[in-house]
């Protein structure tokens, strides 16, 4: 079964509020993406084959369950964390 992680690779902060909550709600659906991902990994059968789609291409590489998950939880957070400080950046604008 492919799975493909998603990932934050944009880290630069948005200048104008428009692309701000373009941003936000970029990585509000990426979040959600990810969060589906963990899901499906952690229900898996343990004796389930994963594989890693190489970046760029339509290749497919078989890849360790457990690693694929431990990835995922990592990426899920990252992302989370991140939309966590562009809603307390808003909050201090709104404060100021």
């Amino acid at each position: 079964m492919p799975i493909r992680g998603a990932r934050s690779e944009d880290g630069a902060a948005p200048g104008s509020a428009d692309s701000s909550a373009a941003h936000k709600e970029e990585l509000s659906g990426k979040i959600k993406e990810q969060k589906i991902v963990v899901d499906e990994l952690s229900n898996l059968k343990k004796n389930r084959k994963v594989y890693r789609q190489q970046q760029n291409s339509n290749i497919f590489f078989l890849a360790d369950r457990t690693e694929m998950l431990s990835e995922s939880k990592n990426v899920l957070d990252e992302l989370k964390k991140e939309y966590q400080e562009i809603e307390n950046l808003e909050k201090t604008k709104v404060k100021k």
